[in-house]
């Protein structure tokens, strides 16, 4: 039962691996012994612990230079098996009712265009093999209104669904794509609705289980879906929310 599970020597590409989420997902897989590429713009100090856990610099934005690292790591282990779409930023808008422009281009950039390129960037090397996993980190803002942020959610709601778009087109070559959305996660984006007694209660009151999220809680679902115990998944979405989606009325 254990090797069902087992992601070790799988060649994974994370983006936005260089903090938070990422950093630790990649940290995580590693030593699971987890072949992982880590792309990013800037890293903080590399864990030189891990040795199966590698840094490349680059803008996700950039889709050229994204391709030439997949082919990098293609003919040097030759295979790709899983990619992790979780780079991404939230630029809320609290002054203003109009929402501006240059904000929503730049998040609709990063947190969706962006995974487009990426996931075509791997297309060509999971094909080969006739296997991969692509595993987008959507958000609960897929699903629901939040306030204050349209871009973010617009683009989280689009990633959903080019999630399945894309597996609808891909699955014919034994590519499987889901979408894992956390809700609140204890992270440095998040840090000022946690330090703020008031937004944190509410926030809280909001799960099923009465407390935010930390990035351990992602760490098993994205495992899952990288291993071979999920190889007739694709399509899905998979919340880590602590039950708020489900939610009815709070106490």
């Amino acid at each position: 039962m254990k090797n069902l599970f087992s992601i070790k020597n799988k060649i994974i590409i994370i983006t936005g691996g260089g903090r938070g989420i990422g950093k630790f997902l990649a940290t995580g897989m590693g030593k699971e012994g987890a072949i992982v590429y880590c792309i990013d713009k800037e890293f903080e100090k590399k864990d030189t612990k891990i040795k199966t856990v590698f840094q490349e610099k680059c803008d996700i934005t950039n889709a050229k230079k994204f391709q030439n690292i997949c082919k990098k790591i293609f003919l040097r282990h030759k295979k790709i098996d899983v990619l992790i779409n979780n780079a991404g930023i939230t630029i809320p808008e609290l002054k203003n009712k109009i929402y501006p422009k240059k904000k929503w281009e730049e998040t609709i950039n990063i947190n969706l265009t962006a995974c487009l390129d990426s996931s075509q960037a791997v297309l060509e090397f999971m094909s080969k093999k006739k296997s991969g996993s692509i595993i987008n980190i959507t958000s609960i803002n897929a699903e629901l209104g939040f306030p204050n942020n349209p871009a973010y959610v617009a683009s989280k709601g689009g990633l959903k669904m080019l999630g399945k778009a894309l597996a609808r087109d891909w699955g014919k070559y034994g590519i499987r794509i889901n979408n894992l959305g956390p809700g609140y996660i204890k992270t440095d984006m998040v840090m000022k609705s946690y330090k703020n007694k008031k937004a944190k209660r509410v926030r809280e009151s909001q799960t099923m289980m009465k407390r935010w999220g930390t990035i351990k809680d992602l760490l098993g679902p994205c495992i899952f879906l990288a291993s071979d115990a999920s190889n007739y998944i694709t399509g899905q979405d998979i919340y880590v929310d602590g039950g708020w989606t489900a939610n009815g009325l709070p106490y």
